[in-house]
């Protein structure tokens, strides 16, 4: 096993690398890329200094370590990017506090409403058509609706 170790030259690094990175690829979501950027700097270092195999293993377990608070500050920095953007992929949250026109009555405690081009299913109390109502809750495609 130490005779393995010791035969692990500054390629079987980089290529180690390539591996863990094309197996993010293959399953993305895990923490394999960190792994495989720790093991190309250690083939990188090993390049410059020719270290011995202790100490390459050393290293990758250092720069594995050091991934994880990498990883966490770049998932963190991704998601205050979403920050800017709260309401992509829930457009109906975006019309919470909205008022509309109701375009037909709501009867029975269904009724619809024209927001630009889509016309809504809204429930909430009895109201007129043309009676103003504001959005209070979205759930999915439906909307709850109270008068405004």
């Amino acid at each position: 096993m130490a005779e393995m170790f010791s035969t692990l030259g500054t390629w079987n690094w980089l290529i180690f690398g390539f591996l863990l990175m094309a197996l993010e690829l293959l399953a993305p979501g895990v923490f394999m890329f960190w792994l495989g950027l720790a093991a190309l700097l250690t083939g990188l270092v090993s390049f410059a200094f020719n270290p011995t195999w202790q100490t390459q293993l050393l290293m990758f377990a250092i720069f594995a370590i050091a991934a994880v608070p990498a990883w966490r500050y770049f998932a963190r920095s991704a998601g205050s990017r979403n920050l800017s953007s709260p309401f992509l992929n829930r457009r109906t949250e975006a019309l919470i506090g909205r008022e509309f026109t109701l375009e037909k009555p709501i009867v029975d405690g269904t009724g619809t409403v024209r927001i630009d081009d889509t016309i809504w299913r809204v429930a909430g109390p009895d109201a007129p058509a043309g009676s103003r109502v504001k959005v209070v809750r979205a759930d999915g495609a439906s909307l709850t609706v109270a008068a405004a």
